[in-house]
């Protein structure tokens, strides 16, 4: 029988660490609930001792979601250990996932400790948080670059101390998978105890080769891998998800193991994401990119109609996702709405459908066909949002050849209405000087981006934007058949984001 693999989520952890994925609590269970419904088997809910914010998110993660571990992230000292308990106490299994440098870098230049006070302070982390409860992760962190016998021996210590999952980050993405491999291998073969603890791995980006290390870290006897959705996380990312338990369960004849995850649940995972996080997945993204089931080279085309097998090494029905059109119209009740919705991977509170019901209604008096695609911009639009500071009321725009482009704007700021009228050197440019100058923003637009949602002169426009203000960096996403109205609502979006951050401080672990 083959061995399983833990997976270790930390969308929400690392994950949040994207410049710009900062998200509100809401955004935060929503995401675990599905989380949840995807079968991971551990969460990593926040770091709690980060802000009070980030402590009650973690809180409400514990109290909310069941049949999955909850892990609240702590440095090796007592009052993050005792915090992230205070957190996740009352969740059905916590977990405290604590940690320590052990990279000569780390040691010298950040903690400013020699090893054996590290040694010592990773000992008595885990001898704290193990009073707390029996269910204790330590993780050392640079693992990727620390002495290999140095490694052996806080590993074997921490075991003796009581952490029953030792977890190896290639933290800044360093290794290449034959090394990384070799490292696990070593410790597998060099610590006395390591088989009284789940070795896991942690593996960045920062070289692409996250994925690659951690199925080689598998191949050499580690058991848990931690990852985050879509990849997202500090710098170039983390492990992919969809990437791991994909590559596992297609390639089973080679590494001899298996996950629990509910693979049918991997797209929508990927959607809400995208959605909350406002970072799109590139089109050529493995497993959930558009492109990931395209196929346009006749000779591959020529296989594919003859055998699908050809060409797809898996399905798209694999991960939940559909290549069909959405079959729904005009005339399309609100019942057979929720049961789409709930296919697609959307479990709504009753109030969030009606509000999507009724934009659905509206758009199809816009678009003769209605796609997946659109049905899920229209979510994210609707349900999807982080805290309302700024709601746009009203939006006009004159352009054309000749004429100064001028946008007038009504917009909400906290409940109280405020209009103005504004220039620029386009129709979009005008609209985002006016609404800087109702809501007196000094951020920077950094970037701009459109995309089409379907295909047609009818297609829903998607707008995304990342601004900045005092070194803080959002996005900002919004949709709709207009592409000034979607530009503008993208805007907003990101000026809420900013707001939100602003009133809810957090320090990076």
């Amino acid at each position: 029988m083959s061995d399983k693999i833990y997976i270790f989520d930390t969308t929400l952890r690392d994950g949040e660490q994207s410049p710009g994925a900062t998200m509100n609590t809401n955004e935060k269970l929503r995401l675990a609930r599905q989380l949840e419904r995807l079968g991971v088997d551990v969460i990593e809910a926040g770091f709690p001792i980060a802000s009070l914010g980030d402590f009650q998110a973690v809180e409400k993660i514990a109290l909310n979601v069941k049949g999955v571990q909850i892990a609240g992230l702590a440095r090796a000292n007592p009052k993050d250990i005792e915090t992230a308990w205070e957190a996740i106490k009352k969740a059905e299994a916590p977990r405290i996932h604590t940690f320590i440098a052990t990279s000569p870098i780390h040691m010298e230049q950040k903690l400013r400790m020699p090893p054996e006070k590290v040694l010592e302070a990773a000992k008595e982390a885990v001898k704290l948080a193990k009073k707390f409860t029996s269910n204790v992760q330590f993780s050392a962190e640079d693992a990727g670059r620390s002495d290999i016998d140095f490694l052996c021996r806080v590993t074997e210590e921490v075991i003796k101390a009581g952490a029953i999952t030792v977890n190896i980050p290639d933290t800044v993405g360093y290794t290449l998978p034959d090394e990384f491999g070799e490292r696990i291998k070593y410790l597998m073969e060099n610590v006395p105890n390591i088989h009284q603890a789940v070795i896991s791995v942690h593996c960045h980006n920062d070289l692409g080769l996250a994925v690659a290390n951690s199925l080689a870290a598998v191949r050499n006897g580690a058991r848990q891998v931690e990852c985050t959705i879509n990849g997202i996380g500090e710098r170039a990312g983390n492990a992919s998800l969809e990437e791991i338990v994909m590559a596992i369960r297609t390639r089973a004849d080679i590494l001899n193991c298996h996950t629990d995850v509910n693979t049918q649940e991997i797209f929508a995972s990927s959607r809400l994401v995208t959605h909350i996080t406002g970072i799109i997945v590139q089109p050529n993204k493995a497993v959930v990119g558009a492109n990931a089931f395209a196929h346009e080279a006749g000779i591959h085309q020529d296989g594919m109609l003859k055998d699908k097998r050809t060409y797809e090494i898996m399905t798209p029905e694999s991960i939940g996702a559909t290549v069909t059109p959405l079959v729904l119209g005009k005339h399309s009740g609100s019942h057979a709405f929720k049961i789409r919705l709930e296919e697609l991977g959307y479990h709504l509170e009753q109030s969030d459908i009606d509000r999507v019901f009724s934009k659905f209604k509206e758009l199809t008096d816009k678009k003769k066909e209605i796609f997946e695609d659109d049905l899920h911009a229209l979510v994210a639009e609707e349900v999807f949002r982080v805290g309302e500071k700024y709601r746009l009321e009203f939006l006009t725009v004159l352009s054309g050849y000749g004429l100064i482009p001028t946008a007038t704007v009504v917009l909400e700021i906290d409940g109280e209405m405020k209009q103005l009228a504004g220039f620029g050197s386009g129709p979009i440019d005008a609209v985002f000087n006016t609404i800087a100058k109702l809501t007196t923003t000094r951020a920077k637009l950094l970037r701009f981006a459109v995309n089409a949602i379907t295909g047609g002169t009818d297609a829903q426009g998607e707008v995304t934007v990342r601004i900045e203000e005092d070194g803080i960096i959002v996005i900002g996403q919004g949709s709709d058949p207009d592409i000034i109205s979607a530009s503008a609502k993208a805007y907003i979006n990101a000026l809420n984001r900013l707001d939100y951050i602003k009133n809810n401080p957090r320090i990076k672990a």
